[in-house]
């Protein structure tokens, strides 16, 4: 299985061609594989966009005025997908398809679902459709959709049946499959090994970051901060998740971690991350 870094993770450290590059360096040099790239940060993104990432403390950065092309083929890092978001898809999935082309993957991935309401039963099964006409306009390009989770997909829209139960048995694997993110579920208080050996050979990619606490606050009364943890520093089963992952036949895994980085730093927590990654090879 490949191994990959999520771009999210690097807004704040490549705004600039030549930090841009001593970062993809760096992360080829601790042996990952390639680079999962938005499109929202490939190019210059919207006031409202940098805002609202900003907020969640995943800065988009300024790297979208850099030419991406030639810094990946200089890296020697593949593409292992394209993050999209549905509307632009739904108006423009030829650009979208030469775009990921472009870059050399054959994969896109939806994004950005916070505008959909996955407490409603019929809403989810309107996007489930709207996800099929979406991934039946990529693989008439030779692109194959997949879809990401977060933690939202997990409301009971009635008793037994969740919103990603619908957006699994309402979508065809022909059109849609899924880049499952194991870090979002356990953060739901799912089982996320149940769920991925549920999607099989569905789970085309795997979003892989460790859950656990790191302490701060006075030493008298410590407070441990759950957060996304550098692999194998936390508390989540990533060696039975992995299991799962090679046996659906994931292309990749995927690390995503979020703000809480060791030293304030989202480099040197890939890098850690890389020691257990390479450490499953």
């Amino acid at each position: 299985m490949k191994t990959a870094v999520q771009q999210i993770m690097l807004g704040s450290v490549t705004g600039k061609e030549q930090e841009a590059r001593e970062v993809l360096r760096r992360i080829r040099a601790a042996g990952y594989d390639g680079l999962e790239l938005n499109r929202f940060m490939i190019h210059p993104s919207s006031l409202m966009v940098r805002l609202m990432t900003r907020a969640a403390g995943m800065p988009t950065g300024n790297g979208g005025n850099l030419d991406w092309h030639g810094l990946l083929r200089e890296s020697g890092l593949a593409v292992i997908s394209l993050h999209a978001d549905l509307g632009s898809l739904e108006r423009e999935a030829g650009a979208v398809a030469e775009e990921a082309k472009s870059f050399g993957t054959d994969k896109v991935v939806i994004t950005g679902m916070y505008r959909f309401d996955y407490s409603d039963e019929a809403a989810v099964r309107e996007l489930a459709k709207r996800l099929d006409r979406a991934g039946e306009a990529l693989k008439a390009q030779g692109i194959e959709l997949l879809y990401h989770n977060h933690n939202v997909e997990l409301l009971q829209l009635r008793p037994g049946l969740r919103a990603y139960d619908v957006l699994i048995e309402d979508t065809d694997p022909s059109f849609v499959n899924f880049e499952f993110d194991s870090y979002w579920f356990a953060d739901g208080g799912a089982d996320a090994k149940a769920w991925m050996t549920r999607l099989g050979r569905r789970m085309k990619l795997w979003h892989v970051t460790d859950r656990g606490s790191r302490q701060s606050g006075p030493a008298m009364t410590p407070i441990l901060k759950a957060d996304s943890m550098e692999l194998g520093t936390g508390n989540m089963d990533l060696d039975g998740l992995w299991e799962i992952a090679v046996k659906n036949g994931a292309e990749a895994a995927v690390l995503e971690s979020h703000k809480n980085w060791i030293g304030k730093d989202p480099v040197k927590s890939l890098e850690l991350s890389a020691k257990w990654l390479g450490a499953r090879d």
